[in-house]
């Protein structure tokens, strides 16, 4: 499953601007904006990303095919234009665009980039998430084309290409030097790597070739960028306020410090869903898809949800974040309605019988769910797990919980596989990035960690991906519906996460900066 998640960890889309002033804006520039990241972001290869903080560096200093604008519309990046086919698309490429050593950025530069990733010796976690199994490309210097080719269709396959970023110049030939350094065509280079404190990125003012064709040369961008590690909430929210930060992003209760404070503008979104998963293997209580529906009607969602998320949740209306090439409501109306009553009913005309003891009992083994949640989720978290254990007992279920520390988890999730509920946090991009992990092999020789086999899923799913781009979002969306009508997996709460910002304004998506968006807006220091 972590697969899936690796792309979940920081989702926030934002446009933030304090003391903002079209008279201040200019005045600003040439600043160092500072930025506050919760972990290091480790080797800065592109092929080897270790988190989400990683993908937050790399779009500093590199730059992809296309990007995607606020509404999930694909716009410009290295490439000009593009022509989508079922199973491939063929970019034209932008012919002045050069990496910060001053070599030019051509097809064969693409095409190096993807035969480097695909490579099964390069052992990058980037194929299967990122971009699709079996990518090729071919590259003519001489047309400035670059084509990228599936062995099936493979719908999404252009918007695939906004999270493959592109090295070039002598990184290209030595990936030794993305080590603690960056070789790419971005605006920003860095310039200094202090591991576990802070990354500093200055500007290239000869830029000219980002998203739609944005440039680097507004006098109001920053000189510099600075990443700091700060790992803790309350230490970034201190920083923020005392001003020796412009700008933080906040999950748990010190946004609450943050918000409605003078001089700082804050903005919500949607940070990734919180949702549990019945094991459906022989054997799991939850093979019997009369106990799964059963188990979801002794549950209250609204109140679950605002239990792990200590209100500041919102509902999920899907299971792919914003923007989502292909938006809409796939959630209400196909989840059973909260009736603990039904659901003892249901369980007792499925054969589980309440004994004297209360549990409810078949062919003489009880009813036991085994539910496992990670430590990182804090208290709000475990409260929220003994909130669905104690909602499941009341309907006759013995319910054992299990947290588990993220070095625990992969083993019991997806090897051990002791455990009959697992409470996620998912969050993907795009639709196509679920399929492993709802359907196909199950781990351990595949992704399919919760043993799904909703064939209703499958068949729409491989229709959708035989059409290109958005022409196959409607089966998209049934796909997903499905998974709810069968109950096979349960989506409880969208989590949020709340960016503050001081002096500045930029717009981070999926945790991806644009970086041509970034602007010092004057005020006080």
């Amino acid at each position: 499953m972590n697969r899936a998640k690796a792309i979940a960890a920081c989702t926030a889309v934002a446009l933030l601007a304090a003391g903002c002033g079209s008279g201040q804006a200019g005045s600003a520039g040439g600043d160092a904006f500072s930025f506050a990241i919760k972990s290091d972001p480790g080797l800065l290869d592109p092929a080897q990303f270790q988190n989400s903080h990683t993908y937050t560096a790399l779009s500093l200093a590199y730059d992809t095919l296309v990007n995607i604008d606020p509404d999930g519309r694909v716009v410009s990046g290295l490439a000009q234009k593009w022509d989508v086919r079922p199973s491939s698309v063929t970019f034209t490429l932008r012919r002045d665009v050069t990496c910060a050593d001053g070599s030019p950025v051509r097809p064969s530069t693409i095409a190096a980039n993807v035969d480097h990733i695909t490579d099964p010796a390069t052992k990058s976690p980037a194929v299967g998430v990122v971009i699709p199994e079996g990518l090729t490309a071919k590259a003519d210097d001489t047309a400035g084309t670059v084509t990228l080719a599936t062995p099936k269709p493979f719908a999404l396959i252009l918007q695939s290409t906004r999270y493959l970023f592109m090295v070039c110049g002598k990184g290209l030939k030595d990936r030794s030097l993305l080590k603690s350094g960056t070789s790419g065509s971005g605006p920003f280079q860095l310039t200094e790597a202090r591991p576990n404190q802070s990354y500093t990125f200055i500007r290239r003012t000869d830029y000219t070739w980002g998203p739609g064709g944005a440039t680097a040369s507004d006098p109001a961008m920053p000189d510099s960028v600075v990443l700091k590690v700060v790992s803790s909430e309350s230490t970034a929210a201190n920083l923020l306020l005392s001003h020796q930060l412009n700008a933080a992003q906040f999950a748990g209760p010190d946004r609450a410090r943050v918000t409605n404070v003078p001089g700082v503008t804050t903005t919500v979104q949607a940070n990734g869903t919180q949702e549990f998963f019945f094991h459906q293997g022989k054997g799991h209580p939850g093979n019997d898809p009369a106990v799964r529906k059963a188990l979801l009607q002794a549950v209250d969602l609204h109140a679950l949800g605002a239990i792990s998320t200590g209100g500041t949740g919102q509902r999920p209306t899907g299971l792919v974040l914003q923007p989502n090439p292909c938006p809409g409501d796939t959630v209400t109306g196909h989840l059973p309605a909260f009736d603990p009553i039904a659901a003892g009913s249901a369980l007792h005309a499925a054969g589980w019988r309440r004994g004297p003891d209360g549990f409810r009992v078949k062919e003489g083994k009880r009813l036991t769910i085994r539910m496992i949640y990670g430590t990182f989720g804090g208290e709000s978290m475990a409260a929220a797990a003994e909130y669905l254990a104690d909602a499941w007992k009341k309907v006759g279920v013995d319910v054992r919980l299990r947290a588990l520390s993220d070095a625990a988890y992969d083993e019991v999730e997806a090897v051990t596989q002791d455990w009959d509920v697992d409470w996620v946090s998912l969050g993907v991009t795009l639709p196509t990035q679920l399929i492993g992990s709802l359907s196909g092999p199950f781990t351990p020789e595949g992704g399919n960690f919760a043993h799904l086999t909703n064939k209703t899923y499958e068949e729409l799913t491989a229709e959708a991906s035989k059409l290109p781009g958005t022409s196959g979002c409607a089966l998209w969306a049934r796909s997903e519906s499905a998974l709810l009508d069968n109950v096979d997996l349960v989506p409880v709460v969208d989590k949020t996460l709340t960016t503050a910002a001081h002096n500045a304004s930029f717009r981070i998506t999926a945790g991806l900066f644009d970086p041509t968006s970034i602007r010092m807006t004057g005020g006080e220091k």
